[in-house]
């Protein structure tokens, strides 16, 4: 009788969690899609459901994982939202006239994330890690105030310890160095390098520590940005991360070639990247950093012709602002899209958006990797591309070895360089930041990029992709199934 009992109340207790669960998805999830799929996980996998859920489905964006409040006054923070906007209209008044017609976009990045417009800035683009860290190294030697650096992936190898070289005698010099590193990415850093760097005076800290009792949520939620800043104009971002697998002369172990965009910014553009350094470092250090006029220094020069704003997301901000701008990048677009992705899981709405540009007239072209080192991510993202086939978009496949870019060009006059996969872990789960770059030269030299990687790959025959075998399409439909959990 007492058994039963116990097992009575088991049930009664496991019922309830269910219950307080579902509530909890429906009210967490924006998603309709993954509202189903999370309910039909917790319905049906008795226990499990609700641990899957719990580990990689909480909404963190609802209930804020952090603030990225700098400015604490409401009051101080309307006026210099105010000056922002001012700034920007002053450099919107200045653009080429074939530029103007991405103003809704640079309003959307005003409003949701107050990414302010900056000009005249020089914007170089740097390919693989051969071009990347020539240029990383040589910058970093030039320091005189301060380095940021915030890298997801950051090696304990070659160029990982060049770099960490080059910032211990910046700090011995006088220099401020500070580094943020994604605890599960950079983890093999930890025992020797931090080490190091903390006795030579760099400051260095954990984002988001991974512990053993949080383990799956902490691993969920990842700061995926790659981020450089020096003496306050600047900056660095894009898809190479600090590992020598991005090198392709010897240093790379995997003997994969690895194509990868990344882009150095010298002028105001790198303020934001700035202000999202100091957001970070301040969730994640014991000692938190204040707006500084010497972290937002000025060229007394202009650097160069190009208009750069920031679009930055993550699990702290309202919106899905990445994805809210890409899909107001593609709407806007009048002749040709340009997407280069390494992993594409876009969701209805970004799918939509792809779908609705190619049969308005648009020319859209994606690019991904022939080979993905996610077999259920490739299986996912190939379930997209007969709606994309079908509706005009032209899909080729990367065969020279793994393309890791995550770029888009709009009618050679707009581009967008950065951290974000079109997926929904850059969308929805990663911290990301993309570069989104208002200017011709750019974007035309970005063009020439894309057609040249289009040598290095096989164009996808409609007629053929809809002749494929059942059994090879059946484990992309039921990867598609979990497409909201990638």
């Amino acid at each position: 009788m007492q058994e039963i009992r116990w097992i009575l109340l088991l049930e009664i207790i496991y019922t309830l969690a269910i219950i307080a669960t579902c509530l909890r998805i429906i009210y967490d999830t924006r998603s309709t899609t993954k509202t189903l799929a999370y309910l039909m996980l917790t319905i049906f996998l008795p226990v499990v459901g609700i641990i899957i859920y719990f580990c990689i489905g909480t909404n963190y964006r609802k209930r804020k994982l952090y603030s990225k409040k700098i400015i604490k006054d409401e009051q101080m923070q309307l006026r210099v939202r105010e000056q922002i906007y001012l700034e920007s209209k002053k450099i919107w008044d200045t653009v080429p006239e074939e530029i103007l017609k991405y103003q809704k976009l640079a309003q959307l990045l005003l409003n949701d994330g107050m990414s302010y417009l900056t000009g005249n800035n020089k914007v170089d683009i740097l390919l693989n890690g051969e071009q990347k860290f020539p240029e990383v190294l040589r910058a970093l030697k030039e320091a005189k105030h301060h380095i940021h650096i915030e890298y997801y992936i950051f090696e304990d190898d070659h160029i990982g310890n060049a770099i960490k070289d080059i910032l211990i005698e910046k700090a011995k010099a006088g220099v401020s160095v500070r580094l943020i590193y994604d605890d599960f990415g950079s983890r093999s850093i930890r025992k020797n390098v931090i080490p190091e760097l903390k006795e030579a005076g760099v400051e260095a800290y954990p984002f988001y520590r991974v512990l053993f009792i949080a383990l799956a949520n902490r691993l969920n939620y990842r700061n995926h940005r790659k981020i450089i800043v020096i003496d306050g104009c600047i900056g660095f971002t894009g898809g190479i991360n600090v590992s020598d697998r991005y090198i392709n002369n010897g240093y790379n172990t995997d003997q994969v070639f690895w194509r990868d965009t990344h882009v150095k910014i010298t002028g105001t553009g790198a303020f934001y990247l700035q202000y999202l350094f100091i957001c970070d470092w301040n969730f994640c250090a014991d000692q938190p950093l204040t707006p500084q006029t010497s972290f937002f220094h000025e060229l007394k020069e202009n650097a160069g012709d190009a208009v750069v704003q920031i679009s930055a997301s993550g699990p702290d901000s309202d919106n899905p602002t990445i994805l809210f701008s890409l899909i107001q990048a593609i709407g806007m677009a009048e002749e040709e899209i340009l997407i280069t992705t390494p992993y594409f899981i876009p969701g209805e709405s970004l799918l939509d958006a792809m779908v609705v540009a190619a049969l308005s007239g648009v020319k859209v072209v994606l690019l991904v990797p022939d080979k993905s080192d996610s077999t259920m991510v490739a299986a996912a993202a190939r379930s997209y591309y007969g709606e994309l086939l079908n509706a005009g978009v032209e899909i080729y496949q990367y065969e020279k070895g793994f393309i890791h870019a995550k770029t888009m060009v709009s009618d050679q006059q707009l581009s967008v360089i950065g951290t974000a996969n079109m997926d929904n872990r850059s969308f929805e789960l990663n911290f990301e930041v993309n570069a989104v770059i208002y200017d011709t030269d750019t974007a035309e030299e970005m063009t020439r990029i894309f057609h040249q990687d289009l040598k290095d790959s096989r164009k996808i025959d409609p007629v053929e992709w809809e002749k494929r075998p059942l059994y090879k399409q059946l484990p992309e439909k039921l990867a598609r199934l979990l497409s909201p959990m990638l």
